[in-house]
This record gives structure tokens, C-alpha cells and sequence, in this order.
């Protein structure tokens, strides 16, 4: 007889294709229909921003309603496997999920999530008739409260839930000051060290990571790295007194979505086997971006443009880039500075460099199936996706050696080469003479064609889909449940 299947509640602050700033969208998107073959039926509940409600449609099913959520009365609706948290006095603005155009964050975001947060806590407790959950799967410190209120302050008579707490990028915490607390609706006994104190103040992903019965993150290294100081952003200490509590699971990507063979947003659909027709989308991505013919490899860059992504690092080797007779194409934005460094190097290299400010996913499949190699110079980097877009593209990724790089690319060194199992440039130290190193290699591997075909195929012959980290999710939810 065949058992029911896990019911798990994913609770995260965007989830594609209803709404995406970053990559914590894509995966939170991606689990329901990555854990459904084994045995885990996945609902996400996303808050109702003004352009999710826009998108619902077709009037969804109120499924729950609170009088007074932190301010305001609010409803649960439910479509499919998806519950959206309808709270118009949180939610219903312009701009960006946790912020204006302008790039000012809400002053009340404490609250706007500290609601998503308890009424999850709610959801999965089971205040929601007709909905029942086994266990819940909280992502960033966008949901990090909701592990807090199951643990101190569940929902009469409701049974023990389990909870999960994922770290997608331990350097965005949820930090607030202490006069939040007491509006929070938690015992006095939660503000406390192993619970949502920190620092003097509300940690909101700290009370996800003291209050969870398990913590992943988005790759084994990082899971490893975040209990270093340098990486761990001041919760390092918690990480390793959580010890085998931790665990890290590669993300995966859509392999449906980013596949070079049927991919409609580029020039032409390519194989392994036909890599010779990534030249169409190589002249078309070069006329794009305004840039001249050449010999050398075309570099693509897609990236928010942050000092955690090295791109000022980046910013001082360009210069060696176009000197060695590569061009590079960029799409990406973040500080003003950076903007302007890039700017001004296109202004430099007329011909060699082209920079475009935002975000257009269309084009980052262009640019994929189009470039030549891809440089992710990060500090540090949770996971990353864009080098596994490279790699199932054969744009040969090129990345500092850490977290979900270091487990996602294997290093074209000698050994590697000899056997065909490199896929890609890794190196050590992000600053500028270690990345120009990194390009001096690259380059020596582009002009031995046999070699750099031998790293696009085996890059393209590599699955990150989301079948191994599904497996890998619903092996520990079933020990959580059990």
C-alpha cells in the first residue's frame, strides 16, 4: 500500500514566475514540482504584492481570513497549489517587493514579514479549514519567524509541526531593532540568545536558524564555509553549535526552461553534438551588444552589480581582458558606482565591451547560448546559477573557488583535462591579479579548440536539474516527519 504523501507548506517572499527578484524565486518556484516524484506534495505561500494579486485570476478560493494581522485584516487564497497572503495594508504598494523604485527598502518590513511569517506559522498549524500540513520549509529571513512563532507561540491545540529554515545568502539577515519585539506577538521568554534576540536587537533569520529543527543551504561548501567567520556574518557561532542539524543541498535549475536544444529566445538551438551552431548565436549576441568581430573569446557577465559578486574586481581587470583579444558582454545593476566603472570602460573599449543596466531574462538566454565563457569573480556565493546555465549552454563558466562554485565546476588542471572531466576555470583569491590569471587561462584553453570543445561537452553533459535535490529534500523531510 502505498503511503500519503508528505504535505509541506514552502514559505518564501517571491517564487517564480509570480514574482522574482533573485535567485531564492527561482527555487522556491522550482520544489513543488521537484519533490512531487518523491512523494512530497509542496504548497508555496507567497505574500499578495500588488502585481501577484494582478496575476491570480479567474477569483481564487478564500481559504482563511484573519480580523487583525499586525495592522489589518487579511485573507488566504488559495489557486492550485499555491496560497498567496492577501494583506492589502502590508502589501498592496508599488515598487518592489521590499521596497520603493527608488531603492529605499520599507521602513515596516519587520512587520510586513513578521505577518507572512505568523500566518504561515498559522497555516501550518492548521487554523486554515481543509488545509493540513506535516511539516514546513521556511526560506530567508523573509520567513525566518515562522519556525519561531511554531516553536513559541503555535496555534491552540494544534499538533507539533517541524520546520526547516534555508539560508539562500547568509549576508541578508533580517535585522531590526529591539522596540519591535514587543509587537511581534511572542512570549517574553523568545527574546532570549536561543531565540529571536541578537546583538540587542530582532534577528529574524536568527530566530529561523535557533528555532528550526533542521537548517539546509543552497550547496555543501557553503554549508561548510558558514560556520568560518568570514563567511558566516556573525552567526557562524550558531552554525556550529547547530552542527549536524546543517546540511547542504546543491540547487538545481529548470532543465526544461534553459535547454539550448528547443530554447526559443536564442538565434539557433544547438547540442553537445552540434556545437558548431552556437556561431550563429555567438555573431548574433556580438551585434547585439554593439560589438566588433574577433578571434578571441567573448566573456558574458550576468550579475547584480555588488562587491559580494567581485565585480570591482572585475572592474580593474578588463583592461587585461581586451588586451589578451577578448570582448565582453554584461547585463546587470546594482551600486552606481559599479555602473558607472563599467560604463566607463565600454566608453574605453568601443567595440569590445558592451554593458547593459537591468535585467532581461530573454537576453540572459542569448547571452548564454552566445557567449564563449562566463566569470562569476564572487566573494562568496551560496550556490550561484548562472554557471550552471553556462555549463548546460557550453559557455564555459570561469569562477572564484567558493561555496556553490567550488561544487558546481570542476578545474581545467592537468589531471582533469586528461581524463574529460573539466568543465570550467576555477581560481583562488578574488583580486584582480588572480582573475587575471584566471583569463590568461582561459585564453590558453581557447586557442586549443580540441580542449575547449572537450569542456563545453562536458559541461553540458553534467545534470543539475532538480531531480537529485529534490531527493535529497524530501530524504530529510522524512526524517523530520518520521
Amino acid at each position: 500500500m502505498t503511503s500519503p504523501p508528505i504535505r509541506v507548506l514552502s514559505v518564501a517572499s517571491e517564487a517564480v514566475p509570480w514574482v522574482k527578484t533573485g535567485g531564492l524565486a527561482d527555487v522556491a518556484g522550482a520544489l513543488p514540482a521537484a519533490l512531487a516524484p518523491h512523494g512530497v506534495a509542496a504548497t508555496t505561500l507567497i505574500p499578495g504584492y500588488r502585481d501577484v494579486l494582478a496575476r491570480l485570476g479567474k477569483r481564487p478560493r478564500t481559504a482563511h481570513k484573519w480580523a487583525d494581522l499586525f495592522g489589518g485584516p487579511a485573507r488566504l487564497l488559495a489557486r492550485d497549489a499555491m496560497l498567496v497572503l492577501d494583506a492589502p495594508h502590508l502589501f498592496d504598494r508599488p515598487g518592489r517587493p521590499y521596497g520603493d523604485d527608488a531603492g529605499h527598502d520599507w521602513p515596516d518590513n519587520w512587520r510586513r514579514f513578521a505577518a507572512f511569517a505568523r500566518a504561515a506559522a498559522d497555516v501550518a498549524g492548521g487554523a486554515a479549514k481543509g488545509l493540513r500540513f506535516d511539516l514546513l520549509h521556511a526560506h530567508d529571513w523573509q520567513a525566518g519567524l515562522a519556525p519561531a512563532y511554531l516553536r513559541f507561540a503555535p496555534v491552540a491545540g494544534s499538533k507539533p509541526v517541524p520546520a526547516v529554515m534555508t539560508i539562500h545568502n547568509m549576508a541578508f539577515q533580517g535585522y531590526f531593532p529591539a522596540e519591535v519585539f514587543p509587537q511581534l506577538g511572542l512570549p517574553r521568554q523568545a527574546w532570549a540568545m536561543d531565540g529571536v534576540e541578537y546583538h540587542g536587537g530582532v534577528g529574524l533569520l536568527k530566530a529561523g536558524l535557533e528555532s528550526a529543527q533542521a537548517i539546509t543551504t543552497v550547496s555543501p561548501t557553503y554549508a561548510r564555509e558558514i560556520r568560518q567567520p568570514e563567511f558566516g556574518m556573525g552567526l557562524d557561532g550558531l552554525i556550529r553549535a547547530r552542527g549536524p542539524a546543517v546540511h547542504g543541498i546543491v540547487n538545481g535549475i529548470d532543465g526544461t526552461e534553459w535547454n539550448p536544444e528547443t530554447d526559443p529566445a536564442i538565434a539557433a538551438c544547438y547540442t553537445a553534438a552540434t556545437l558548431h551552431d552556437r556561431a550563429a548565436n555567438r555573431a548574433a549576441l556580438a551585434a547585439e551588444f554593439g560589438l566588433e568581430p574577433g578571434d578571441g573569446p567573448l566573456f558574458i557577465v550576468v550579475s547584480r552589480l555588488t562587491w559580494q559578486k567581485g565585480m570591482d574586481v572585475l572592474l580593474e581587470a578588463l583592461d587585461h581582458l581586451v588586451w589578451l583579444g577578448g570582448r565582453l558582454a554584461l547585463l546587470g545593476s546594482g551600486d552606481a558606482a559599479l555602473e558607472a566603472g563599467l560604463h566607463a570602460a565600454a566608453a574605453r573599449h568601443p567595440g569590445r565591451i558592451g554593458v547593459r543596466i537591468g535585467y532581461d531574462e530573454a537576453l540572459s538566454h542569448r547571452m548564454q547560448a552566445g557567449g564563449d565563457a562566463i566569470l562569476v569573480p564572487s566573494r562568496f556565493e551560496p550556490c550561484g546559477l548562472t554557471q550552471l546555465y553556462g555549463l548546460r549552454y557550453g559557455c564555459v563558466p570561469v569562477v572564484a573557488r567558493t561555496g556553490g562554485l567550488a561544487d558546481t565546476v570542476i578545474d581545467a588542471n592537468v589531471a582533469a583535462l586528461a581524463i574529460g572531466a573539466a568543465t570550467g576555470v576555477q581560481f583562488d583569491g578574488v583580486h584582480p591579479a588572480a582573475l587575471k590569471a584566471a583569463l590568461d587561462r582561459t585564453l590558453a584553453l581557447w586557442r586549443c579548440p580540441e580542449d575547449w570543445q572537450a569542456l563545453q561537452r562536458a559541461g553540458m553533459a553534467q545534470d543539475f536539474s532538480w531531480a537529485r535535490s529534490g531527493a535529497a529534500y524530501a530524504a530529510l523531510y522524512r526524517q523530520l516527519v518520521a
